[in-house]
């Protein structure tokens, strides 16, 4: 690769290393609201599919890049983009205690009690989330990993999807269990939420397979990459 190509696969690098930073983070700050989505008139554990954080939205993104990057520019710069997510996340956590603790004026429109609300549970829910995405990210990357070298590179789909069913389970299951004995979430809903995150965290995977091809695609069009190969960025 020429220099120019390089430096190119650097910017390309830092902007999904920031789409991913921006997903992680975001899925802590929103993850208190709920929504339902009802294609289907389900229960599972008495909990109608699909019963969900909002957090989750984002959070399937988090996994599509880490795969990506771990395609396109291997295992160690994949690794990297999770441990800058865990300090980000960290960051952030810091700046929402420090603007929890400072008094809110008498004019401010969200005042001291509103945004305790909205954001009093956060350093829990980071916590919580930084324990299960640290599992749930590190498998993702072991597996897809295993996968590749045990295709020669081949079969992008199967360690695609083969490592993020795994690693979201692990996800939901442990986020879930750790806010429910914060008591955020009473244990009744534990069984059915983490059913209802993970069937939906599954299907959002095998949706965005497309999204990871085309993005293998287009990397290997432009930095003519061949099967296997990986990116040395400077």
């Amino acid at each position: 690769m020429t220099l120019k190509d390089k430096l190119a696969a650097q910017k390309i690098y830092l902007l999904l290393a920031a789409l991913f930073i921006t997903s992680l983070v975001v899925s802590n700050l929103i993850f208190q609201k709920f929504f339902y989505w009802y294609p289907l008139d389900i229960e599972i554990f008495g909990t109608k599919l699909f019963e969900i954080s909002v957090g989750v939205l984002p959070y399937p993104i988090t996994f599509l890049i880490t795969d990506l990057i771990s395609e396109i520019y291997g295992k160690k710069r994949a690794n990297q983009v999770v441990v800058v997510g865990i300090f980000a996340s960290l960051f952030s956590l810091s700046i929402v205690l420090v603007a929890n603790i400072v008094p809110a004026t008498p004019w401010s429109y969200v005042d001291d009690a509103m945004f305790s609300t909205v954001f009093g549970n956060t350093a829990i829910a980071v916590g919580a989330s930084m324990m299960a995405y640290l599992f749930a990210q590190f498998i993702d990357i072991q597996i897809y990993h295993f996968w590749k070298r045990l295709t020669k590179g081949k079969h992008l789909w199967l360690r695609n999807n083969f490592s993020t069913f795994l690693s979201q389970f692990v996800d939901t299951f442990t986020i879930v269990a750790l806010l429910c004995s914060f008591n955020i979430i009473a244990w009744d809903k534990f069984s059915g939420l983490v059913a209802a995150g993970f069937i939906f965290k599954v299907i959002i995977a095998i949706l965005d397979t497309p999204f990871l091809y085309l993005g293998v695609y287009l990397f290997k069009k432009r930095f003519n990459l061949k099967t296997n190969e990986e990116i040395e960025l400077l």
